[in-house]
C-alpha cells in the first residue's frame, strides 16, 4: 500500500474516496463553502422575508430522485446543499420570528456547535471523552446555579423538552412505583399500581406524549383559570378523589403556551407532598424566569419539585438541539437510566457518566453550546436575556392595543401574547395577510375557543426596531381585511 492519495478523489481500484496524508485538506475546501453560506444566511436575516418561499413538495425534486450512480467533490455538495435549500429555509435566527417559541443562536453558542460537530464526540463516558464530559458537567452546573435548583441535582442534556418531560417523568413512574412496593426494572408495568398522573388542562401536549411513551395512559385534567393556571381548589379536590395509596405524579406548568402564564408552585407542591406524589414542572421556556431577579417571582417555590424540563435552544438561545433534563434526586436519575456493561469503562467511584442521565447512549455534546452561551452571557448578560424578551414582549402587546380591531387577550407578563381581531375568520384572514408579506412570523393558533394570533418572544436577537417593522406590519395586514 502506498500513500500517493494526497489531493486524488479516488483509488486506483475505484473503491472509494482516498483520504490525503494531512486529512485537512480533504476538508479545508467544503468547510471554507460552508462558513461562505452560513455567513451569507446570517448578513441577510435581517432583511430576508422571515418565511419560506417555497414548500417542501416543491423541493423534493431537487433532493430526491434515485440515487446518483457517481459522486460530486464535497464543496460542490455544500453548494448545492445552501443554493437548493436557501427558498426553503425559514428564518428563525431573526429579530422578526415570533413562531412556535424557538429561539434564536448566540454567537457564542453557534461557533461553539460547529466545533462539536468538528470535534465529533460520543458523550456517553467520561473516560472515553473527557473534555466534553467536563465540559457538560460544567455547563448543568451553570444552569442550576442560573435556575435556583438544587446544586447537587441530576442533569442531562437531551434533544428537547418533549424527552426532558419524558426523562423527569420516567425517574418520577420508578420512585412512586418502588415506594408502592413495585420493582419496575424486575417486573414492568403488567400488573403494576396504577400510576395517576394529574395535570393542569392547559399542559402542553407534550406531557401528555411522555406519558404515553411510558404506557401511563391518560392524565386526569384539573380545571385551569382564565389564563391557564392550574386552579389549586380544583387541585386539592382531585387529590381528595385519589385512592390513598395509589402512586401519584403532578405535572406543572412554568409558561403556558399562549399565556405564558405559571402555576402556583410553592401551594401546589404542598398539596402535592401531603399526598407523596412526584412533582414534576415542564418549564421548556418559563423555567428560565428564575435566571431574572424581576421576574424570579413568577417561579417562586419551584425548587420544591422532584423534576424540571426545559429547554436550551428556545429561551438560552443555542443551536438546536438541546433540551435539559433535570432530577432533584441524581440516583433517581441514573435508576432510570443507567446501564452497565463490559464494554463500557466507567469509574465506579466518581461522578455518574453522561449517559446514565439520558434516554440515549449515543449522542453528540449537546451541553457544550450551553456552555458556551452561559459563559458569553454571564449571570448579568442571562438576566438581560430573560428580561429583554419579557420586556419585548409587552412592547408589542402595548403596541398592538392601538390596531384597530385588535384584542390582546391574556395577561402579558412573560414573553408570551395571543391577539384576535374579531371573529376567526378575520383574525385567519389577517394570520394569511402577515405571513403572506414576510417581514415577520406569528403563528396561529386557537386559544379558549377563538382563533388567534401567538406570539412567541424568544429570539435574543429581537430590537425594539423589530418590534416596530413588526407591528407596522401586523397593522397593515388588519388594515387589508
Amino acid at each position: 500500500m502506498d500513500d500517493r492519495g494526497a489531493g486524488s478523489e479516488r483509488s486506483d481500484d475505484g473503491a472509494g474516496p482516498e483520504l490525503p496524508p494531512n486529512r485537512w485538506t480533504a476538508y479545508e475546501q467544503p468547510l471554507n463553502r460552508a462558513a461562505e453560506h452560513a455567513r451569507h444566511w446570517l448578513e441577510t436575516l435581517g432583511e430576508r422575508p422571515v418565511g419560506p418561499r417555497t414548500s417542501a413538495d416543491a423541493l423534493a425534486a431537487r433532493f430526491g430522485g434515485p440515487l446518483p450512480s457517481c459522486g460530486l467533490p464535497a464543496a460542490e455538495v455544500i453548494d448545492q446543499l445552501a443554493a437548493d435549500a436557501e427558498p426553503g429555509l425559514m428564518a428563525i435566527g431573526s429579530g422578526r420570528f415570533f413562531g412556535w417559541v424557538m429561539g434564536g443562536t448566540l454567537p457564542a453558542a453557534l461557533a461553539a456547535d460547529w466545533l462539536v460537530s468538528a470535534w465529533d464526540q460520543n458523550v456517553g463516558l467520561r473516560y472515553a471523552t473527557p473534555a466534553a464530559a467536563a465540559i457538560e458537567e460544567a455547563a448543568a452546573g451553570w444552569l442550576l446555579e442560573a435556575l435556583g435548583l438544587p446544586t447537587t441535582a441530576g442533569v442531562g442534556f437531551v434533544t428537547g423538552a418533549t424527552m426532558a418531560n419524558f426523562t423527569g417523568l420516567s425517574a418520577g413512574r420508578r420512585a412512586v412505583l418502588a415506594r408502592a412496593g413495585w420493582d419496575l426494572d424486575r417486573d414492568g408495568l403488567f400488573g403494576a399500581p396504577r400510576v395517576r398522573v394529574l395535570v393542569g388542562a392547559e399542559r402542553h401536549d407534550t406531557v401528555d406524549l411522555a406519558l404515553r411513551y411510558l404506557g401511563l395512559g391518560q392524565p386526569v385534567a384539573v380545571a385551569a383559570d382564565e389564563q391557564g393556571r392550574i386552579r389549586l381548589d380544583a387541585l386539592a379536590e382531585a387529590f381528595e378523589h385519589c385512592p390513598a395509596d395509589e402512586p401519584l405524579i403532578l405535572c406543572l406548568q412554568a409558561g403556558n403556551l399562549h399565556s405564558g402564564a405559571f402555576d402556583a408552585f410553592e401551594p401546589a407542591i404542598e398539596l402535592a407532598r401531603t399526598r407523596g406524589a412526584w412533582v414534576h414542572i415542564d418549564g421548556a421556556f418559563g423555567l428560565w424566569a428564575a435566571a431574572a431577579s424581576d421576574l424570579r417571582q413568577l417561579v417562586a417555590g419551584h425548587a420544591g419539585a422532584d423534576s424540571w424540563a426545559t429547554d436550551a435552544h428556545k429561551t438560552l438561545n443555542v443551536p438546536y438541539d438541546c433540551g435539559v433534563a433535570i432530577v432533584a434526586d441524581p440516583a433517581a436519575l441514573r435508576a432510570a437510566f443507567g446501564m452497565h456493561t463490559s464494554y463500557l469503562i466507567s469509574d465506579a467511584s466518581g461522578p455518574p457518566d453522561p449517559h446514565e442521565s439520558v434516554p440515549e447512549l449515543s449522542r453528540r455534546a449537546r451541553g457544550v453550546p450551553v456552555w458556551a452561551a452561559l459563559r458569553s452571557l454571564g449571570r448579568e448578560g442571562l438576566a438581560e436575556l430573560v428580561t429583554g424578551l419579557a420586556r419585548a414582549a409587552q412592547q408589542l402587546a402595548a403596541a398592538i392595543a392601538t390596531i384597530d380591531g385588535a384584542e390582546v387577550l391574556n395577561e402579558v407578563g412573560y414573553t408570551q401574547l395571543c391577539v384576535a381581531f374579531g371573529p376567526d375568520e378575520r383574525t385567519r384572514a389577517v394570520t394569511a395577510r402577515l405571513l403572506a408579506e414576510g417581514t415577520t412570523w406569528m403563528s396561529g393558533s386557537r386559544w379558549h375557543g377563538r382563533e388567534v394570533i401567538r406570539i412567541s418572544v424568544s429570539n435574543a436577537a429581537t430590537n425594539d426596531e423589530d418590534v416596530r417593522r413588526s407591528v407596522e406590519s401586523l397593522r397593515r395586514a388588519a388594515a387589508d381585511q
